[in-house]
């Protein structure tokens, strides 16, 4: 078969497995980016404000379903579906009619949280933009695990364009979309967040990042800028530290061929000046909009999303939590060491690549700044982080590439050996 209907096939078998769990994945802030989708789209405060509580309620009974199906003292109990149902519309309900009451009408995102946190969601357009046409045709169950399917599909497609635009043999190059979607991208990237669309939006400036060093300058150069801009409305810190990241990775590569007596290249220079301009412009259009600074992001983190009295000296209480988070995070790590094993085999990778490999670098510490910057140990599945597993999934390719070129062996001795070898 050719390579694009084996990337279709793949696709189409992650996409069938994720029938397992249409409902169930949806997390607190999958609420605030439905709601600001359906707003868009047109609905009321009310009207959003339903079929949102409606979703996320079906969420919890189902899994409160599945977890008793399973418990082994429960499971011969009545169904709790009803029961959950109930108790979750009252709950949400309760919440939202007291905040519409107090005169919480403004913007996009039905009040299920503060002014504070929810104008934190506000300024991230990019996902429900992206949900909407696919909620209008579907409704809002499956028009949500179909966005959540297309948008992981892609990004495994991508992996596979990226290594493929590095002249990969196809086996690697399929094989780093499978590692998209076995790893925990693909799990992130199913579940009705921003993180999908940051993880495919990153791959895309990593293939411009690909053909930039490929002698196609022009077109690598447009793709990253593009993605760039896309991740601002997304998530404006994701554009700023990959920004930052991919500047600083073009400038290493360009020194390091300036040492070697080698011009740095065209396409070398001109991706490290987009993310220069991307990281400058997203500081000066973050302030122009007023976008939520760092410091009432750090007030979210410090209160518990605003549910305590902000902090009078939040940078010494950051830093000593800073601390404290990698002291955990490696202790965790040492436990169970699969993410820094696949860390590990990824920079091998990487290695065979230096060019690539420093915008590969790159793009995956984004994740270690992510996770940083909201050094908290009790959010779910390593989120925060996974922009580094794109690590692996680019560089464990990278490190199997001797294998994908290794030829076939032929029979030494006979007839028929000789015939096979003359056919080649």
């Amino acid at each position: 078969m050719r390579p694009r209907t084996w990337v279709l096939l793949i696709g189409a078998v992650f996409a069938l497995c994720q029938l397992a769990g249409v409902t169930g994945r949806d997390t607190p802030d999958s609420k605030n980016y439905l709601s600001y989708a359906l707003s868009l789209r047109g609905e009321d405060k009310r009207a959003a404000a339903a079929a949102t509580i409606e979703w996320a309620c079906a969420g919890q009974a189902s899994l409160a379903l599945r977890a008793q199906d399973v418990d082994v003292v429960r499971f011969h109990g009545p169904d709790p579906t009803s029961r959950v149902l109930a108790r979750c519309r009252a709950e949400e309900w309760r919440r939202v009619d007291r905040r519409l009451r107090a005169g919480q009408t403004d913007g996009h995102v039905v009040p299920f949280v503060g002014p504070r946190l929810r104008r934190i969601f506000e300024v991230r357009p990019g996902y429900p933009v992206f949900l909407v046409p696919f909620v209008t045709v579907f409704g809002a169950t499956w028009g949500v695990w179909a966005a959540s399917v297309v948008v992981t599909v892609a990004g495994g497609a991508l992996a596979f364009l990226v290594l493929r635009t590095l002249s990969l043999p196809v086996p690697p190059a399929l094989t780093g979309q499978v590692l998209f979607y076995v790893l925990p991208c693909g799990t992130t990237a199913m579940r009705p967040m921003a993180e999908g669309l940051m993880l495919a939006l990153t791959l895309t400036a990593l293939w411009g990042c690909a053909l930039a060093l490929t002698r196609r300058a022009r077109a690598g150069t447009a793709l990253t800028a593009g993605a760039l801009l896309a991740l601002f409305a997304v998530k404006h810190s994701q554009a700023l530290f990959l920004g930052v990241c991919l500047a600083v990775a073009g400038a290493t590569v360009a020194v390091r061929r300036r040492r070697r007596g080698r011009p740095p290249g065209r396409g070398v220079t001109a991706v490290a000046a987009v993310g220069c301009c991307a990281a400058v412009g997203t500081v000066l259009l973050a302030r122009l909009l007023h976008y939520p600074s760092e410091s009432e992001s750090l007030q979210d983190l410090l209160t518990g999303h605003f549910a305590r009295p902000d902090r009078a000296h939040p940078w010494p209480e950051f830093m000593d939590l800073e601390g404290r988070f990698w002291l955990e995070w490696v202790r965790r790590q040492l436990w169970e060491p699969l993410f820094v094993a696949a860390l590990a085999a990824g920079v091998w990778g990487a290695l065979r690549r230096p060019a690539f490999g420093c915008f590969l670098l790159a793009a995956a510490g984004t994740g270690i700044l992510t996770q940083a910057a909201h050094p908290d140990i009790g959010i779910w599945g390593g989120r925060l982080i996974v922009l580094a597993w794109l690590l692996p999934v680019v560089g464990v390719p990278l490190l199997l590439e001797p294998l994908g070129r290794r030829p076939l062996p032929v029979p030494a001795q006979g007839h028929a050996g000789r015939q096979v070898h003359s056919m080649r």
